[in-house]
């Protein structure tokens, strides 16, 4: 047990090296094999996974199974988990077999698609135990690579200047962190990330080009790292280039993007912004809130007028992740608990909601909501599970997609009643584009030739979707499921952060008289 995490890390990219070096052909027995090996190795891997949430201590606010060894150039290989990362590990490994088990009607260069999403199940999973700087850039960056080739190998037929527009937009943004690392690295003399968050950056306030820097070096530092997770979550205006991925990318690719890859952005706010950076994070936060309201709102509206299914998705997502980062910066309990819950929520509630399209699109073979209507008559069990994540992703009570936006809410009211309002706006804004999209799917007769010998849903799909309706529901009526084990995490770092700023505060006030 003692590597454990890294075991759990680099298993997929075990079962990506097997595929390579042992799988020979193209033909349908080898393009089996290659599925099933692909399947196989996230099931063990989610397996691995449950060891690690079965001897993690929600308790214990710090790391755990922390493993450390020196590695290239002096450099430290170092990987550990606390309360607010074990979730996300979770996530990931919980939805790659499922993300593999919806790739089964996949028939074009099927070994180099399944290495390609078993590489990037082991730089996601990295991202998140990673315990030093220069080894979570490399997970962070690298995780471009797989999705740049999914996206422009499988994806649709503008899949080129999707795959290009995603990578440059997620690429530059990372450039100015990679600036920030090496500023940290001069000042504190280290990458241990646990070394950073305790230790503390220059706050003496300075002018550039006549601009009045306040919070100093942290606020600059804190901007590098915002450039970067403001174009992963994504957020409003660096947005553009989730609606053209999702659109051309392949349903397995929009469901790792969506579900997993987005919530980087989130995870580095809550890994880096907050705990290393307060006074930076307390000076930017007024932004922060007021792009996240723009984002709810604009986003939704956007999302009203799309004629293509995973683009209104997309948008949705787009909203979604505005509460994500509104509960961040509101930086209380509550606030912080329904970003994180959000987070997981919407990992599940928009995952589905992809596979759904997917389910459609593999028969049609179009994504146009037009060319539907009338589905309920010959797709019942479909229509309903459509149903189930549609209320999910408005926020029904009973569903997890409530709970998160709710604690949210909670959070920012207690720091920018104005915000708020905007805020709960959205929420009557998903409901309309997430029912409209329903209504013009499912609904109505059915009319239209093309649609009067579409078939319901298979085994093989229902089984996908049973877990994920099973989560969105467990998560739903028992959040402390997820409350219970980030809690104590979340509670020290919004304690850590107000002693931070109450020392910036006294040290300011000492220096003023």
């Amino acid at each position: 047990m003692g590597n454990i995490l890294s075991l759990t890390t680099f298993l997929p990219l075990l079962g990506a090296v097997i595929l390579a070096l042992f799988l020979r052909g193209d033909d349908a027995d080898a393009q089996r094999n290659a599925k099933w090996v692909a399947l196989v190795t996230t099931v063990v891997t989610f397996i691995c996974s449950l060891f690690i949430l079965t001897n993690f201590d929600s308790a214990n606010t710090g790391f755990q199974m922390v493993e450390s060894r020196d590695w290239l150039l002096g450099l430290q290989y170092k990987m550990g988990v606390d309360g607010i990362s074990i979730l996300f590990v979770m996530l990931t490994t919980f939805l790659m077999p499922l993300v593999i088990a919806a790739c089964w009607n996949v028939e074009t260069r099927v070994k180099e698609y399944m290495i390609a999403f078993l590489v990037l199940e082991t730089l996601m999973l990295g991202v998140f135990l990673a315990l030093d700087l220069v080894l979570f850039y490399l997970f962070f960056e690298a995780g471009l690579i797989p999705m740049f080739l999914i996206i422009g190998i499988w994806g649709g037929k503008n899949r080129i200047y999707a795959s290009f527009k995603f990578f440059l937009y997620t690429f530059l943004g990372s450039v100015l962190m990679l600036v920030a690392m090496v500023a940290m690295f001069s000042a504190a003399g280290t990458t241990d990330i646990p070394t950073l968050m305790a230790f503390t950056f220059e706050t003496e306030n300075f002018s550039i080009l006549g601009v009045q820097i306040i919070g100093g070096m942290q606020t600059l530092l804190w901007l590098a790292f915002f450039a970067s997770f403001a174009v992963k979550m994504p957020m409003w205006p660096v947005h553009t280039w989730l609606p053209d991925a999702h659109v051309q990318a392949p349903t397995a690719g929009s469901v790792v993007l969506a579900a997993i890859l987005l919530k980087m952005g989130g995870y580095g706010f809550l890994r880096f912004s907050l705990p290393m950076f307060p006074v930076g994070s307390e000076v930017m936060a007024p932004l922060v809130l007021t792009l996240s309201a723009i984002a709810i709102v604009y986003t939704s509206l956007v999302a009203l007028v799309q004629d293509d299914m995973k683009k209104l998705i997309a948008y949705s997502s787009v909203a979604h992740m505005g509460y994500v980062t509104m509960g961040v910066f509101s930086v209380n309990q509550q606030g912080i608990d329904g970003a994180i819950f959000q987070m997981i929520s919407h990992g599940f509630i928009s995952g589905a909601l992809f596979l759904c399209v997917g389910v459609i699109y593999d028969r049609m073979h179009t994504r146009e909501i037009d060319a539907y209507g009338g589905l309920v008559n010959r797709m019942p069990a479909y229509a309903l599970i459509f149903m189930f994540f549609t209320m999910a992703n408005v926020g029904l009570p009973g569903t997890s997609g409530f709970i998160g936006e709710f604690l949210v809410l909670m959070g920012i009211f207690q720091v920018n009643t104005w915000i708020a309002l905007f805020a709960t706006s959205g929420v009557i804004f998903s409901a309309a584009y997430a029912l409209w999209l329903y209504r013009r799917v499912v609904f109505g007769d059915l009319i239209k030739e093309s649609l009067k010998t579409i078939t319901d849903m298979g085994t093989r799909e229902r089984v996908i979707f049973a877990p994920l309706v099973a989560m969105t529901l467990l998560l739903g009526v028992y959040p402390a499921l997820v409350l219970d084990i980030i809690g104590p995490s979340v509670s020290a770092l919004v304690d850590n952060y107000d002693t931070a700023l109450a020392t910036f505060e006294a040290a300011t006030q000492f220096a003023s008289n």
